[in-house]
């Protein structure tokens, strides 16, 4: 029972939730469809609004575990995958709209496969390499470059305001591809001596 209370923390709830709404977020941006366009769309500014929830209880739910004292393993396991899946779910959305190209998903998918690979290798040898910065930089400006793309989506496809959004949030997103292979990268440097060393 006790084991219970300390995983079902206010964080971790919401960490739950995030993981919930994501495939509810993927199955209301389908069916809003493609918007005008000649007219702000607001089906599609509920869509944006929406994810923007999503990527803020993110920031709640490390707040919640910070400021309460209750970080726990099971919220260690599971917040990274609740942001990799609204990453992963949302850019699939965005390529499949024609917005992102499919080299981000490559980037994004390829650089979770090594990273995970990793920390398979490094734990078996009893290590835990701590994440850096450089992981916390890269999903804030992920997260942030998509919703702009999502906000984009919602305007008028030919006005000024949305081709100068789109300019500047693709540009974002090319940052956080850069910091995606950077920190991959990095984490590769601090695995190489527990992957050439023998057992």
């Amino acid at each position: 029972m006790s084991a219970q209370k300390s995983i079902w923390t206010p964080a971790n709830v919401v960490t739950c939730a995030r993981v919930v709404l994501v495939p509810l977020w993927l199955l209301v941006a389908e069916l809003v469809g493609v918007p005008s366009d000649e007219t702000l769309s607001w089906s599609a500014m509920g869509v944006f609004a929406f994810f923007l929830l999503i990527s803020l209880t993110d920031k709640l739910d490390g707040y919640l575990a910070r400021s309460r004292n209750e970080t726990t393993t099971f919220g260690k396991f599971l917040d990274p995958i609740a942001d990799k899946l609204a990453v992963v779910v949302s850019l699939c959305f965005l390529l499949e709209r024609g917005v992102v190209g499919s080299w981000v998903l490559l980037v994004v998918i390829s650089r979770e496969f090594l990273v995970s690979g990793l920390r398979m290798v490094v734990a078996s040898k009893g290590v835990v390499i701590a994440a850096s910065n450089l992981g916390k930089w890269k999903t804030a400006t992920t997260m942030t470059s998509i919703c702009g793309l999502l906000f984009v989506c919602a305007l008028p496809e030919e006005s000024c305001a949305a081709l100068t959004l789109a300019l500047a949030f693709r540009l974002l997103l090319v940052v956080a591809m850069a910091l995606t292979v950077w920190s991959g990268i990095d984490y590769f440097a601090k695995s190489w001596k527990y992957l050439v060393e023998e057992d």
